[in-house]
Formats: structure tokens, sequence, C-alpha cells
């Protein structure tokens, strides 16, 4: 794929980062776009980025772009998980799919979070967005929990006994996930019902306004802000609407960007922007309800040149655009192709703070702070595997990527079922010679084949992909080879 003209190589113009005193560590700010394909950022796809991003192309040009970034997951739920743990869902009960709602927390109570390992050095830490992690509703009443089909949306009044707030985060403001979007949760209570139109630029205020307010404060602060964008329901604001002269998508991707652009500036004006790390990437590809292929007939394409979309196993699913930015520490206009995952942002911000990750915690996280001067990432994990809405798997190491499916894993076509009966029973690309996954050396590559299934094996028997205490997988049986008829619902 091609990138910004003016980035420089930090092979030339690194900066070495030093172990920071307390007193200096940085703010961190990590925005996670919903349903953001990695051609729908203008940075990451000059030629067929029809999108005006003018907002994430500046973050890029004072920053980095990472163009091998990997969600942990194909779909929303398993993302969010491995972003906040450092640890694979698939090692979780959620085996597929996504989690709906009304139910106990996927995150184990006792399992840390970046959230709280940060509020235990001393950092206050907020969530603003979506958390579509599950957690339950108690009757204000009664407190006993509610149940999902009593109910057109969660009532006003309602408490949650199970969500950010008892998972490392000092404040919440969201909502659960897309079918509960109307239901505007503060804290662990549901405060008002609104319109979906209004979630995103309600969520634009409230992190402006936290940034702001946490500026005057001394200690440090940690903002996750998973926004509800451009997932559906696909309801740009009036004042953007018809302004990307794509649709409906186009709008809206535009209006995310806007949201990018007034927490900078927020960040600018209440002059911490020095010292404030800054990463906006996203839970994984394209959805086609974005009506990829009408965009693809204006000449954008949401997946750049990847092949498949959001809950597929291919790139299109799960590599996604990652931009970061920490003035001083990173070459502006810089970028790196070393391969990275979500899951990573934990173990990252524990080494730009020196302090030891959890023991019991963060199992599949590596570092890239090395990758932001440079520098190679130094890891004891392999590879890094990816995981389809329907349970699939799929290992990538170095340039080799074996999928344990026979077609996309998720919902592009040839899905599993559409795949002939002769064909290889999964596949393998280079993925520096194609890009696009388009000629599977499954059969002719028997010994990469091997080694690499070898190793997710063990990755996954382990219970960990690094090394690091013992470690168990939540669930004793973890399948390999899925059926076709694994759980693909839509959140």
């Amino acid at each position: 794929m091609k990138h910004v003209s003016w980035t420089m190589t930090l092979l030339l113009f690194a900066l070495p980062i030093a172990r920071l005193d307390a007193a200096d560590w940085p703010n961190i700010v990590v925005i996670l776009a919903d349903d953001l394909g990695y051609g729908d950022l203008h940075c990451m796809n000059l030629e067929h980025g029809k999108i005006a991003t003018p907002r994430a192309d500046k973050l890029a040009s004072e920053g980095m772009i990472f163009t091998d970034a990997h969600s942990g997951s194909s779909v929303c739920t398993p993302t969010r998980y491995g972003l906040l743990t450092g640890r694979y869902s698939w090692r979780s009960s959620l085996q597929s799919g996504v989690v709906t709602g009304y139910a106990p927390c996927l995150i184990d109570k006792d399992r840390p979070t970046i959230a709280s390992f940060l509020k235990s050095q001393g950092y206050h830490t907020a969530i603003i967005g979506k958390w579509h992690l599950n957690f339950e509703y108690l009757d204000a009443k009664t407190g006993k929990p509610l149940k999902a089909g009593d109910y057109k949306e969660p009532p006003i009044g309602a408490t949650i006994p199970d969500g950010p707030i008892t998972h490392g985060f000092e404040y919440y403001l969201g909502f659960h996930h897309a079918r509960d979007i109307k239901a505007v949760i503060e804290n662990d209570r549901v405060i008002e019902h609104d319109d979906a139109i209004n979630m995103l630029p309600r969520l634009a205020k409230a992190a402006v306004s936290y940034v702001e307010a946490r500026a005057k404060e001394k200690e440090p602060f940690f903002l996750y802000l998973p926004l509800n964008s451009p997932h559906t329901p696909i309801v740009p604001s009036k004042e953007w609407q018809g302004r990307s002269g794509l649709g409906a998508y186009g709008d809206y991707v535009m209006q995310t960007d806007d949201v990018v652009g007034q927490v900078l500036d927020a960040i600018g004006r209440a002059g911490i922007a020095d010292n404030t790390l800054v990463v906006f990437t996203s839970d994984n590809g394209c959805s086609p309800a974005a009506g990829i292929p009408q965009l693809e007939k204006q000449g954008h394409y949401p997946n750049g040149d990847l092949r498949g979309t959001k809950a597929d196993i291919w790139d299109g699913g799960h590599r996604v655009p990652f931009l970061i930015r920490w003035p001083g520490h990173i070459a502006p206009g810089s970028t790196s192709d070393q391969t990275v995952c979500l899951t990573d942002i934990f173990a990252t911000v524990a080494q730009i703070i020196g302090q030891p990750l959890p023991a019991n915690g963060a199992e599949d996280s590596v570092s890239f702070l090395p990758a932001l001067s440079a520098q190679p990432i130094v890891s004891t994990r392999a590879g890094i595997i990816h995981h389809s809405i329907s349970g699939h798997f799929a290992y990538r190491l170095g340039d080799w990527k074996l999928e344990l499916a026979r077609g996309s894993g998720g919902w592009s076509k040839p899905t599993e079922k559409q795949v002939p009966k002769d064909a290889p029973k999964a596949q393998l690309y280079n993925m520096k010679d194609d890009l696009g996954e388009q000629h599977n050396l499954y059969n002719d590559m028997p010994e990469i084949v091997t080694r690499l299934l070898k190793q997710l094996e063990s990755d996954i028997k382990r219970g960990r992909s690094t090394n690091g205490p013992a470690a168990k997988n939540d669930i004793q049986r973890i399948d390999l080879w899925k059926s076709s008829n694994a759980s693909t619902n839509e959140e």
C-alpha cells in the first residue's frame, strides 16, 4: 500500500526513549473507532481513499503510522477484551461472535485491565463510549437482574454491578453496544434514553470536558474513547450529512475524524500536548453494512487493497489503521512496518512508565515501544494470532500467514460452505508478496504450514503467547479447526 509522501524514515530521525520519572509519565488517550476500515483514512490510502480525514492525516503527520497493525479479532467484543486485558479473547469463554448484554462481564473480576493497572500507578482513568463486554442491569427497586427480552431499552434507573467502574475505570459515560445505543449510562446507572444520532456528539463533548478538567490536575490520566462510529446505525449529524459526497457512511467517517480533531484540539488548548500520548485505531475492518460495493464504484476502497471485511480471517477483517503521536518521542511523519496487535498496548504502556506487567495478566501483550524510535520490537512471542467472528484461527509469523479456514471464516464470499469441496483444507499466504491473499500456497509449502501450526498449537496450549508465569485458558478445550456453522451474530 502507498503512504504519505512526507513520511520520513525513523532510522534517520529516531529519538531515543529513556525511562521516565513518575513526574514525567504521559497522559494516555486511546481513541478506538468502530468498524473503521484500513483504507478509510486518507493518509493510509492515498490512491483509493476518497473520504476527507484531515484531522487523522494531521495526527499521522505529527506522529507515526503503523502499516501492519491488527485488532485482536475481526469483530467487536473480542477486540475490546484484548485491548483492555492484553489477552486474546478466545482464551475466555467467548469462542465466536459477540456478547449482547444483560449478562455478567466477560472480563473476570480478578483480571487486570489497562485501567486497573494505570489506576494502581496513580493515573486517573475514564472510559467514554462503547463497552460491549457484557454487564448486568439490576432493577433499581429490587436489585434483581433484568432480562433482555423484557425491555426494548435498558430502563432508566437500572444499575450496573459489574461494568467499567468495577474494572479499573473511575468514570464512565456511554452505552453497551449498538442495539442498546439509546440507553445512556453514567458510571453504574442508566441515566436517560436518547436518539442514536446524538451519541457521537455526546461522546465528543464528554471527552473534551474530561481532557479540560484533568489537565488542571497533577496526576496523569488515561482516557479510553471507544466511539460508536462509523458502525451502524450510520447516523451522521445534520451538519455532516452530504459532506462526503459518498453517502451516509462517508459522512459518518468524516464526523468521526472531526471528533478526533476535537479531542486533539482540547489537548492542545490545555497545554498538555507535549506530554500526552495519543493512539487512534479501529476495532476491526470496515463492515459490509457500509455499502462497500457502492463506495468502491465511487472510487473509495474502505479496506484498501486488503481482501475481506469485518468478520473475516483475511486481513481486511483485522488489519486496522493505527496512528500514534507522542511529541518529543516519536519522529513526525514516520512509519513502521513492524507487525503489532491491539493487545500490545497494555505492555507498551507498562514499559513507558517503567513498571512490570501484572503477574496474572497481559499474557499476549508485547511492548512496541522500541518501534517508536525505529528499533526492532524485542519479543518472546513468536507471532500474532488472528481470529474471525466464527472462531476460525490464523497465525501470522513474519511474512507468512496460515489460515485454518477454507474460505473467509466470516461474511465475505466464499464462506466455508461456499468453498469447493476439492479446495485445500486451509490457506497459506506470503503477505509480503501477496497482500491481497490471492495465491494459496497451503499445498505447496508443507514445512511452513507445519511450523506455523505447531507454534499456534503451542501458544494456545500454554495459556499465553509470551514468556511469563504459568497461565491457563478459561476453558479446557479450544477447537483449532472450526466447523462452518459457528456463531456469526452481529453486534
